[in-house]
């Protein structure tokens, strides 16, 4: 059944809304509508809405927003504070994550290589959700916001590294090889240096002049979000990057707080369509065939993490904060999803391999936005003593 544009909005955006409606009623999170939704409408349930790849396509720009908005509520030299602070913790939580998800596929009977890969999708944590469900004054202002988004940061460069070892060991020959990580090696910092220079030359002359014409700073911020977004892109980095690299070079600037407060509203336009594209595109006919490794996988994921994360955090944190930002941390990563589809369409993993891993990621999503609603402070705790914006 197809529709048009204007009938596939419709669709999403009322059912999300009657979905929505009954979660709050039954003190449920919304991220759990959004996603059922998807798989209720999507090209696997009812087919009302039959491309959904298009639609999280569209949803990416919710992710850019999102790193963008977060780059600007961070100044550069705290950010540098934090990550010399967790570098450590991520990298060797990574490696934990990764040698439990092996293990746990090896017991399944997958390949070597499937086996390695899997692994590798289970070292990250979501950014989304993380920072959805953290409270705004804990984002902005305390420790426990900027070590926790330090942690997520140094994970999506992990991420990227990742996807690009994927890519590159697709390519042609060991010298493609080696010009792709040259060109990753020296595009970051460049791209930072370009990106500071431009915003003290060009971009803050501009706010000055202007700043009382709200309508073209928010269109100047968000050119300026998706220009470095994609320039990231062309470097050979990733979207995601470019947009908080964007956010960063202009934190900084008085106007950074304004801009954040009036691009909220779109990034959550955007992240709906993002959780109904992750619904949609599961194919549930899948279920039976890995419905036992997706289960056994996603409770050990969801049990180890938090204590990884309090035991390498306990030396330096208090006991219930290290708690807290273990259980935020929960579940997988949308880079977890990414993997799997540039390694199934590089013919590196199988259906079943592929699947697992986004089937896995939607579970731990579920579950570990339950945990945190219920337990925890958040935007949408379902206790009122607990929720905080």
């Amino acid at each position: 059944m197809e529709h048009d544009v204007i009938q596939t909005f419709f669709l999403i955006f009322s059912g999300a809304a009657a979905l929505a409606s009954l979660a709050l009623i039954g003190r449920q999170p919304l991220l759990v509508a959004y996603i059922a939704l998807g798989a209720i409408l999507g090209p696997h349930g009812l087919g009302m809405v039959a491309d959904v790849e298009l639609i999280g396509q569209i949803a990416s720009i919710g992710i850019i927003f999102l790193l963008f908005l977060l780059g600007l509520d961070m100044q550069p030299q705290a950010l540098l504070n934090v990550l010399r602070q967790v570098t450590h913790i991520t990298l060797i939580s990574s490696l934990l994550f990764a040698a439990a998800g092996y293990a746990t596929a090896y017991l399944f009977n997958y390949s070597h290589l499937e086996c390695l890969i899997i692994g590798t999708s289970m070292m990250f944590s979501s950014t989304i959700i993380g920072i959805k469900l953290l409270p705004t004054t804990v984002l902005h202002h305390k420790h426990s916001g900027e070590l926790m988004i330090g942690m997520l940061l140094m994970q999506d460069f992990l991420a990227i590294f990742v996807l690009l070892v994927l890519i590159s060991g697709v390519s042609e020959s060991n010298s493609e090889n080696l010009i792709t990580f040259g060109k990753s090696l020296v595009a970051l910092p460049l791209l930072i240096g370009g990106a500071l220079v431009a915003v003290r030359v060009l971009l803050q002359p501009l706010f000055a002049r202007f700043d009382r014409i709200g309508e073209y700073v928010f269109l100047l911020a968000i050119g300026w979000c998706l220009g470095v977004a994609e320039l990231a892109e062309i470097m050979g980095l990733s979207r995601e990057i470019g947009a908080f690299v964007a956010g960063i070079s202009l934190a900084t600037s008085p106007i950074a707080q304004y801009i954040a407060l009036n691009l909220k509203p779109l990034r959550d336009f955007f992240l709906i369509l993002f959780f109904f594209s992750l619904g949609g595109a599961f194919d549930l006919a899948l279920i039976p065939h890995i419905i036992v490794p997706v289960l056994v996988l996603a409770a050990i994921m969801l049990c180890i993490k938090p204590v990884i994360y309090k035991f390498l955090l306990a030396k330096s944190e208090s006991k219930a904060l290290s708690w807290d930002i273990g259980f935020r941390l929960g579940q997988n990563s949308e880079f977890s999803l990414l993997i799997a589809y540039l390694a199934f369409n590089t013919g590196l993993i199988g259906n079943n391999a592929s699947h697992l891993i986004q089937a896995v990621a939607i579970v731990t999503f579920l579950i570990s936005s339950y945990i945190v609603v219920i337990n925890f402070p958040s935007p949408i705790a379902i206790s009122s003593r607990l929720r905080r914006d």
